[in-house]
């Protein structure tokens, strides 16, 4: 693996460790195990990637700022600037828009669909994990319960077997009495 290009050997890495996760998860991630495959929103190739970071990128207040500065310089310096390589009505800046419009809708459609089907995994693990939970939490109140049945019956034998000890010793004693007047008088 060592004379795999870097890019390569990250790539196969980052798969090996995919299939690992889908065939050994940890405890407390066994029920997306299923749904691994949706980790990255777009795939999992450098178009997938590249692909989710733009989608994402459009969201930051970074974005929206720079572009908001950008517009202002370009209309400020083509309004002013007689030489302007964009004049009013500002047809580039317009065509720039609606290649950006273009390209950023389709984007944030599939990373929305990819997110609603990674959100629809996730309720599932979690009702999946739920269920687990309830019915092992049953398994304990039912032991708990033969726990509790058990000891009753122990403290049932117990009772009686003091009883039996409480009549023994008024025997014992009642046979001592007995016993000892027997002597006396001899």
């Amino acid at each position: 693996m060592t004379c795999l290009p870097n890019a390569l050997r990250i790539e196969v890495y980052a798969l090996l460790t995919v299939i690992n996760q889908k065939h050994n998860p940890p405890h407390h991630l066994r029920f997306l195990a299923e749904h691994i495959h949706l980790s990255a929103v777009f795939g999992g190739d450098w178009f997938a990637k590249g692909a989710e970071r733009f989608a994402r990128f459009f969201g930051t207040p970074f974005f929206l700022i720079t572009q908001t500065i950008i517009v202002i310089v370009w209309i400020q310096y083509n309004a002013s600037n007689p030489s302007g390589f964009d004049k009013y009505p500002f047809i580039l800046l317009n065509l720039t828009f609606s290649l950006q419009a273009a390209y950023a809708a389709p984007l944030i459609l599939l990373a929305q669909t990819r997110q609603a089907d990674r959100d629809k995994a996730h309720s599932e693990a979690d009702a999946l994990h739920r269920e687990e939970i309830a019915y092992q939490m049953q398994k304990e109140q039912s032991l708990a319960l033969d726990q509790s049945k058990q000891l009753l019956r122990l403290l049932e034998d117990n009772n009686k077997l003091t009883a039996t000890i409480r009549q023994l010793s008024e025997r014992i004693e009642l046979l001592t009495v007995e016993i000892h007047g027997k002597i006396t008088s001899a």
